[in-house]
């Protein structure tokens, strides 16, 4: 089983302020729809919805078809359960900290199908999209301060659609590994 777990600082200088209530709205918009947060994918749909706090979709990922169970844990948690695809597991991104110091948590617990826990393989899969894993925790956060950019921005000003905001944040994930972690 391969596990990363990584911490970024919610709030920082240059950047604009985004509160709790900011980054859990762009979770849970993330996990409704996650291309415009993350770069690589390029396909995500919601298939099936079992109430307002869990529902399934399916995604592409770096040409890989996965289908995950979303949990919203509201104020502080999403999760993400592989329950069909090439890797399996869970995927949570989590609030965590004071209002004055948040912080965004990502961490995944995967099996690839196919290769043995433990072994040499395993290890090179792990290092290879843990720097893209990484990437996309902080595209996360970028979209999310982009958001929260747009909605600060005058009335007369048309919020940048959705799409757009993605694309600062793939030229920021250029090159990365062929097999990551897309939440």
């Amino acid at each position: 089983m391969i596990f990363v777990t990584h911490q970024l600082p919610v709030n920082v200088a240059g950047e604009p302020r985004l509160d709790r209530a900011a980054v859990w709205d762009g979770l849970v918009l993330k996990a409704s729809n996650a291309l415009p947060f993350v770069p690589s994918m390029t396909f995500c749909e919601v298939t099936q919805r079992y109430g307002d706090t869990v529902f399934d979709r399916d995604i592409d990922f770096r040409g890989q078809r996965f289908t995950e169970r979303i949990t919203l844990e509201q104020p502080h948690q999403v999760t993400f359960t592989r329950i069909a695809g090439p890797v399996l597991g869970t995927i949570a991104n989590e609030i965590e900290g004071s209002e004055n110091d948040l912080k965004l948590r990502f961490s995944f617990a995967l099996v690839i199908q196919g290769i043995e826990g433990g072994s040499a393989a395993e290890q090179e899969y792990a290092n290879s999209m843990t720097g893209d894993y990484l990437k996309a925790v902080a595209a996360t956060l970028n979209a999310m301060r982009r958001l929260a950019e747009s909605a600060s921005a005058p009335a007369s000003t048309p919020a940048p659609a959705a799409q757009n905001v993605a694309t600062p944040i793939a030229a920021s994930t250029a090159g990365a590994a062929q097999n990551a972690v897309p939440e």
